[in-house]
């Protein structure tokens, strides 16, 4: 494949960095290319945490086809690491290989990094651009942009609905609102988030796995359930395998102990009301390295959530039928005045089988 520009040659970069889409966390995803003469001679993409980074997998594949990288480019989505982490820093791999130019998407967030591995790239002679398709890539690693600049993960919150804006009737029954392709693409944005999480009104309700089956991914998300009682039912499915992080309101010393036996964790987060604290939640999230959480609870958690300016953008599913009296997307307080709406702006609208998909972002 010819590279004619820095854009092309990004955007080849951004194409191989979703392969690491479901694997990468915590670290970001990041695709490099290296080109010469306009042509590629080597590519790679981030793998899971601990193993090589792009930059480094790119150098590998290009000695592997037998190149010199000696003055070539190497694009890449975000600004090369310059510190010791699991791996050793890229900017030093790609100043050993000699390359000429690094021309970088969008600079890293990371504290650590910040801009230090353009610096050190610029002070061994190399030259750096930076700002290409800036925008998209941001949009491949919201996740890691929000944890790094705002110490929590980024909140996306999925419902199905009818176009009425009912998510089930008042018996609970709601299998299935929208269609099984819906339904598949649901599982997609699971599989891309670091953690699922729901509450217990919806455990109890409908007892949900809460993973990833309907798509092939080599990663389960981290599950986690907000139950302030400790009501949840030992034999509850979200349960199976251990792992689930469980978040109350108030501590129970026996049936913690017994949710640790059987592979849980429990943490206590109380509010002021004796609820849990949800954006404290937020935040503890943000420490245990979660880039992407992905929100599929009942209304009154979604109300909750979204009352307490814990969520960034909502994946709605709305099929084409009507349901009538029943319950609704979110149980948010009435307003008595049109300038206390909840503003959002549309991101992206795809119909996915029959039904529609909205992706929409508070603004």
């Amino acid at each position: 494949m010819e590279i004619f520009s820095d854009s092309h040659g990004i955007g080849r970069a951004l194409t191989l960095a979703s392969g690491g889409l479901f694997t990468t966390s915590p670290n970001p995803r990041v695709g490099c290319v290296i080109v010469k003469d306009r042509q590629i001679i080597g590519e790679g993409h981030t793998q899971p945490a601990g193993q090589a980074h792009a930059e480094v997998q790119a150098l590998a594949d290009a000695a592997s086809r037998g190149f010199d990288v000696r003055g070539a480019t190497a694009y890449v989505t975000l600004e090369p690491c310059s510190h010791h982490g699991r791996t050793p820093p890229c900017v030093d791999a790609l100043i050993t290989a000699g390359v000429a130019k690094v021309v970088a998407a969008i600079s890293d967030p990371n504290p650590l990094v910040a801009g230090q591995g353009l610096a050190k790239l610029r002070a061994a002679g190399i030259e750096v651009v930076c700002g290409v398709m800036e925008q998209e890539a941001r949009e491949m690693n919201i996740g890691f942009f929000s944890r790094m600049q705002r110490g929590k993960p980024w909140v996306r919150m999925k419902a199905a609905a009818s176009l009425d804006g009912k998510t089930a009737l008042h018996n609970g029954r709601s299998q299935w609102i929208t269609s099984q392709a819906a339904r598949d693409d649901g599982h997609w944005w699971r599989a891309r988030s670091c953690a699922i999480l729901t509450g217990i009104g919806t455990v109890r309700e409908d007892d949900p796995q809460m993973n990833v089956r309907a798509i092939d991914t080599p990663r389960q998300p981290a599950r986690i359930l907000i139950d302030s009682n400790l009501q949840v039912d030992p034999k509850a499915r979200i349960l199976e395998g251990g792992g689930t992080l469980i978040v109350a309101a108030q501590s129970n010393p026996e049936k913690e102990g017994n949710l640790r036996d059987m592979g849980a964790e429990v943490i206590v987060l109380p509010n002021a009301q004796g609820k849990v604290d949800l954006p404290a939640l937020m935040l503890e999230l943000g420490r245990r390295q979660i880039n992407e959480l992905h929100v599929e609870a009942g209304f009154k958690l979604n109300g909750s959530l979204i009352r307490e300016d814990c969520v960034d953008e909502l994946l709605l599913y709305l099929a084409p039928a009507l349901i009538g009296d029943a319950q609704g997307l979110f149980d948010l307080p009435a307003l008595e005045s049109m300038d206390h709406l909840r503003r959002l702006s549309f991101h992206e609208i795809k119909q996915i089988g029959p039904d529609l998909r909205i992706l929409a972002r508070f603004t």
